[in-house]
C-alpha cells in the first residue's frame, strides 16, 4: 500500500504575496496542484498534505479533491512536518514524501522511484549550479548523508549532485530515523534530509536514484525562481502540442495557462495565450493576439485576430471575431458567424445563424439563418434579472434595433433597422417600432449670440 505526504505548509517569505508558496500558480494553476495531480496518477490510498501557513487559503483552492489535511501549528523544518502526517498512517505502509513547490515532477520518475529497491529512495539530480540545495555525500558510491547548503564544508559544497526533497520509505522506519535527528543546525530546524544520515549509519540500503531531466526537480523559493519553474512549464507544453499535430508558428509566443487537448492540423498563431481546459477539434485555427479559456471548439472553426473566447462551445465549423467577445455559455452551431466587435453572452446561434458587427447577443436563442444587424442589442437586464430573447428560424433583424427581453421574434419575421422592439414580433411579417420621421419648418438652429444674459 501507498500513501503520499505532501510538505506544504511553508509561507514562502521571498514571494512577497498574500498567498501562500504553494498556490503560487506555474502553468495557471497552483503548485500544490500540480503535485497532487501527480500523486494521483500514482492511485495512493491517500494523499496527505501537511499545511502550516495560509492554511484556510490553501485548503480552500483544493477544496473536494479527497485530500487529507494535516496541521503543522509550529514550523520546524520539513522532518518536523512528516513527523505531524506518519502518526495517521500504518507502519507498514509505504510512505511518498514530496515537497510542495516541485510542480514539474512527473508520474513516470516517482514510479521509478517507488520501483528502487531500498530500504531508503531518494531522486536526486545534479546542479549546473548547486548553491541552495543539499549535497549528496558519497562514500565508496554509497549514500551516505544529505548536508545541506549552510552546514556543508567548502569541499561538500562542491558536489553537484543534489536532493530533490522526495523519498520513499516505509513509514514505521521512517518515523523511527526521524526520532532520532535532531535540531544542531545552522536553522535550528529539523532537516527530512538528516533521516538518511541516520538510516545509512544503521546499515539500511539507502539508493539516491538520478533523474535525467534535472527541470522536474526544481523548486522556488522567488519570484525569480517562480519564473524559471514557469519557463520549463511552457517549453513542455509547447512541445507537447507540436508532437500531437498543432503548428505553432512561433511556439514562444504562445502562453498555456491550463491543458489544452488538441486534434490535427490545429494552427496555433503567435500571441495566443490559452487559460483553464481547451478542447480543439481537427483544423481548428485560432488567430494571433487571441485569449482562449475553457472552451471546447469544433473541427473547423476559425477564431479570427485579437478575439476573446470564455466557456465556448461550438458543434460545427463557425467563423469568430476579429475583434470578438464571446462570453460563458455561448454555443454556435455548423456555418456561424459571429464578426468584429460582437459580444455574446449565454447565447446559442442555430446553424446559419449571423451577426457579422456590433452586436450584443446576450441570453437569448438564435434561430438556423437568422441575420442579426450592426448595432443590435438584446436588452437582457432590467437591473434585477435576466430575461431571455428568442429569434425564429431566417428571421432578419435591422441594423440598430432594440430587442427589450423577454421578447421573442418569429421564424422569417423583419425587423425594421432602428426599432425598439418590446413586445412578440409575428413570424413572417414586418415590424417596425420606431417614432415617425419629420421636418419642421421654420425652425432655425440657436447662435451663441441669442444667449440669455
Amino acid at each position: 500500500m501507498l500513501e503520499v505526504i505532501i510538505l506544504a505548509a511553508g509561507e514562502g517569505k521571498r514571494m512577497n504575496s498574500a498567498r501562500p508558496k504553494v498556490l503560487q500558480p506555474v502553468g495557471g494553476r497552483p503548485m500544490l496542484q500540480h503535485l497532487v495531480d501527480a500523486a494521483g496518477a500514482l492511485n495512493p490510498a491517500a494523499i496527505r498534505v501537511v499545511i502550516g501557513a495560509g492554511a484556510d487559503q490553501v485548503q480552500a483552492a483544493l477544496d473536494g479533491q479527497g485530500l487529507e489535511w494535516v496541521m503543522q501549528s509550529e514550523r520546524r523544518g520539513t522532518g518536523h512536518a512528516a513527523m505531524q502526517a506518519l502518526p495517521e498512517v500504518d507502519d507498514e505502509t509505504r510512505v511518498l514524501v514530496l515537497p510542495g513547490d516541485m510542480p514539474l515532477i512527473r508520474p513516470a520518475s516517482l514510479k521509478g522511484l517507488l520501483a528502487c529497491d531500498a530500504d531508503l529512495a531518494l531522486l536526486s539530480f545534479e546542479a549546473d549550479d548547486p548553491t541552495g540545495y543539499g549535497r549528496i555525500v558519497r562514500r565508496d558510491g554509497k549514500v551516505v548523508a544529505i548536508r545541506e547548503e549552510k552546514d556543508a564544508s567548502d569541499d561538500e559544497r562542491r558536489i553537484r549532485e543534489v536532493n530533490s526533497g522526495v523519498l520513499t520509505a516505509r513509514a514505521g522506519e521512517l518515523s523511527a530515523w526521524l526520532d532520532r535527528i535532531g535540531d544542531d543546525n545552522a536553522q535550528g530546524e529539523y532537516y527530512l534530509t538528516d533521516c538518511i544520515g541516520v538510516a545509512a549509519a544503521q546499515g539500511q540500503r539507502v539508493e539516491a536514484v538520478l533523474v535525467d531531466d534535472a527541470g522536474e526537480l526544481l523548486g522556488a523559493n522567488d519570484r525569480a525562481q517562480l519564473a524559471g519553474l514557469e519557463r520549463v512549464f511552457q517549453a513542455r507544453a509547447r512541445a507537447a502540442l507540436l508532437a500531437e499535430g498543432a503548428t505553432l508558428p512561433d511556439p514562444d509566443s504562445v502562453q498555456i495557462r491550463g491543458r489544452v487537448e488538441v486534434a490535427r492540423d490545429v494552427v496555433i498563431d503567435i500571441n495566443v495565450v490559452l487559460e483553464g481546459e481547451n478542447r480543439f477539434g481537427d483544423g481548428v485555427m485560432i488567430g494571433p493576439g487571441c485569449v482562449v479559456r475553457d472552451c471546447d471548439l469544433a473541427a473547423g472553426t476559425r477564431v479570427e485576430p485579437l478575439s476573446v473566447l470564455e466557456g465556448v462551445r461550438t458543434t460545427g465549423a463557425c467563423s469568430i471575431g476579429p475583434f470578438a467577445r464571446l462570453r460563458a455559455g455561448t454555443e454556435l452551431a455548423e456555418g456561424v458567424k459571429v464578426g468584429n466587435f460582437v459580444e455574446t453572452k449565454k447565447a446559442r446561434l442555430a446553424a446559419g445563424a449571423k451577426a457579422s458587427h456590433l452586436s450584443y447577443i446576450g441570453d437569448a436563442e438564435v434561430g438556423a439563418e437568422a441575420n442579426i444587424g450592426a448595432g443590435t442589442i438584446t436588452c437582457n437586464y432590467d437591473g434585477v434579472n435576466k430575461h431571455r430573447t428568442v429569434i425564429g428560424r431566417e428571421a432578419f433583424i435591422g441594423s440598430n434595433a432594440s430587442l427589450v427581453a423577454p421578447v421573442s421574434v418569429g421564424d422569417g419575421a423583419t425587423i425594421g433597422a432602428g426599432s425598439v422592439i418590446t413586445g412578440e414580433a409575428p413570424a413572417g411579417q414586418l415590424t417596425v417600432a420606431r417614432a415617425r420621421q419629420r421636418t419642421i419648418p421654420g425652425w432655425k438652429r440657436p447662435s451663441a449670440s441669442e444667449k440669455k444674459s
